[in-house]
């Protein structure tokens, strides 16, 4: 029988690696916030990257520099996205982003994906959505999946929650050829709702700012569930916590193993489960 030859068998292979529990749900930690605020406060990337591998985490975000420091055993059962773009907070327009990498270093450094970060309404988002348009081009040149983090920030977004903001961030992101999108959350799990039906590709949630109570986080990650996202992105309550080999197991339970999702009143439950 002659072969079947399929354009996308790579980045359909490279996708089913990122999701990889075969349940459409996805959950990244973030950790390449040392490039726009410094240092991880944990300090020690290998020894974090230790704990967070055989939670339940399905990729890790990273930039290439930081590959050169971590052991690959990690990434056994975990998928590497590779960053392609950053930016300092010190700089005159933080919301600024720039290209520091491409797909193909992304590939010739092991990465199942690559991301691209752009902030919708920032004074550079010409730049910034130029180079995503430019970057889902090299992708589909190597069939390598893109996720594409967008929000809506800058001097002219009075609230970058907004669901119409949250909706045009989704869209912008799969009208420019990204496989999944990251994006804030809409507020309530209806809102977020009429987020994910008006969008064709996987919508994840950004994990919101650092909270100090786990039931906070984890009815972050339930109402992000129930409005209908494929999963949460999270980084700053995983890293930052005292624990974060169980923050991620337990947020990873909840994004994987729930059947029924829990309202707030339900995380107390649902953490006791966990226990």
């Amino acid at each position: 029988m002659a072969a079947v030859h399929n354009a996308s068998f790579a980045r359909d292979l490279r996708l089913r690696r990122l999701f990889r529990h075969g349940d459409g749900r996805l959950f990244v930690v973030p950790l390449d916030h040392s490039v726009t605020d410094g240092p991880l406060p944990r300090g020690d990337l290998n020894s974090l990257l230790g704990e967070l591998a055989g939670t339940g985490v399905d990729a890790v975000v990273l930039h290439k520099g930081s590959l050169r420091h971590v052991d690959h055993g990690w990434f056994a059962d975990m998928s590497l996205i590779m960053h392609l773009n950053a930016s300092t907070r010190h700089a005159p327009d933080p919301d600024a982003k720039y290209l520091v990498a491409h797909v193909e270093e992304g590939l010739r450094l092991g990465a199942d994906a690559v991301s691209v970060h752009v902030n919708m309404g920032s004074h550079q988002e010409a730049r910034q959505i130029a180079d995503l348009a430019a970057v889902a081009g090299e992708c589909e040149r190597w069939n390598v999946p893109l996720l594409a983090m967008v929000y809506a920030r800058g001097p002219q977004i009075p609230d970058s929650r907004a669901p119409e903001l949250v909706a045009h961030a989704a869209s912008l992101a799969a009208d420019l050829g990204a496989d999944v999108v990251k994006t804030d959350y809409a507020g309530t799990p209806e809102q977020m709702a009429d987020v994910v039906a008006a969008c064709p590709i996987p919508v994840i949630v950004a994990g919101g700012p650092r909270s100090a109570e786990t039931d906070m986080v984890l009815a972050h990650v339930s109402g992000a569930l129930r409005g209908g996202a494929a999963g949460v992105a999270m980084g700053r309550n995983v890293f930052e916590s005292d624990k974060p080999g169980w923050m991620a197991t337990s947020i990873a339970r909840l994004v994987h193993e729930s059947r029924h999702v829990p309202d707030r009143d339900g995380v107390d439950n649902c953490l006791a489960l966990m226990s």
